[in-house]
């Protein structure tokens, strides 16, 4: 049977790779024209918060030094090599336009009328397209700069300016702390930053995790998962203890180029970076019925979902762990139990564990 995979970021080949291991031939679409997703677009400094031991992809190592954290370069030159060595149909180029139910299967339509048929669609497209916009008082007149976190590349354009940056995660403070070297910055947010100790006992955090299986998606058992503290070394904490960045409790409004802060006190502010993470970008799946809840995101259990078998959803999983979908069959380590209640028999995409790779952006992709 033949199995689409939508998007070629890291999320699409490991997924191909599991589907190739289970005898499936996989197809891998992706919009752009090479096999990295949104890797090249991330800000200049990214470093995977993973050491490069816990993020390599399945059947192939990161390679080097494996306590090193690989820097986003590094990390693009992996998904690519890892690319060209993918058994699997990858097409670069092909955007699909929609997903639609076709009998026991899918048609798959792309941009320029190309259509093809499949029994399996996981939908591996990233986030990275739909970066969230909250929404905050005067923003929309706001006469400074606004940018998201995803449109960030470096604080060199920022010299001496007055930039405030929204949000308490990895991307946000670490954002902030690197602009706080050339411009005055805040980290603006509506609770304290807290922060998880990267190395405990010596060791990457990464390390205890796996030994102690609390590294599991737990995600799905939770109706409103806590917010994932910020992985330190130290130096964040020590910046924020420093003034550099300062951090606020999140300001009342925008008036013009003014912000004005939850003490009542107001300034002129030259930026405002939106470091506020990303939502489901799956604008192709709309015509399928219960696919997607109202607002867009994947209706789904354990990454499978409930209204259509054969589709699955492949790094959309809360809380930052991988969970790969492929056709059910004897393969370790994944389940092979059945069909769950109330689905017919026949091929159905199950959860299966393969690897992780951890970024600074708030979310950890797989």
């Amino acid at each position: 049977m033949e199995a689409v995979v939508i998007g070629a970021g890291q999320a699409g080949p490991a997924t191909a790779h599991a589907l190739a291991e289970a005898g499936l031939r996989p197809v891998v679409l992706e919009a752009s024209e090479r096999a990295a997703g949104s890797w090249p677009h991330y800000y200049d400094s990214l470093t995977l918060f993973s050491p490069a031991r816990f993020s390599t992809l399945p059947g192939m190592p990161f390679g080097g030094d494996p306590d090193r954290y690989p820097h986003r370069d590094e990390a693009v030159a992996h998904l690519t090599a890892y690319a060209a060595r993918l058994q699997a149909d990858l097409r670069t180029g092909r955007r699909v336009i929609a997903v639609r139910a076709d009998g026991d299967g899918f048609t798959v339509e792309l941009e320029g009328g190309e259509q093809l048929r499949t029994g399996a669609v996981v939908a591996a497209s990233d986030s990275f397209g739909r970066p969230h916009r909250p929404d905050l008082p005067g923003l929309e007149t706001f006469a400074g700069q606004v940018l998201h976190s995803a449109d960030y590349r470096s604080p060199t354009p920022f010299a001496g300016q007055r930039v405030a940056v929204v949000g308490a995660g990895n991307s946000a403070v670490q954002i902030a702390a690197e602009l706080a070297r050339e411009a005055r910055t805040t980290l603006a947010t509506r609770a304290p930053v807290t922060f998880a100790r990267q190395h405990p006992l010596g060791r990457d955090l990464h390390f205890w995790l796996t030994r102690t299986s609390l590294d599991a998606p737990l995600g799905r058992f939770l109706k409103t998962p806590p917010a994932p503290p910020v992985l330190d070394d130290g130096r964040y904490r020590a910046a924020l203890g420093a003034g550099a960045p300062d951090r606020r409790p999140m300001f009342t409004r925008l008036t013009g180029d003014r912000v004005t802060w939850a003490d009542g006190t107001t300034e002129r502010l030259d930026a405002l970076i939106l470091a506020a993470g990303y939502r489901p970008r799956l604008p192709d799946l709309a015509g399928l019925d219960g696919a997607l809840d109202p607002a867009g995101h994947p209706r789904h259990r354990g990454g499978a979902s409930p209204a259509h078998p054969g589709l699955a959803f492949a790094g959309l999983e809360w809380p930052a762990q991988p969970v790969l979908e492929h056709a059910a069959r004897d393969r370790p380590g994944c389940r092979t139990d059945g069909p769950p209640s109330g689905r017919p028999p026949g091929p159905q995409l199950t959860p299966c564990r393969l690897g992780s790779m951890c970024v600074n952006i708030d979310v950890c992709r797989m």
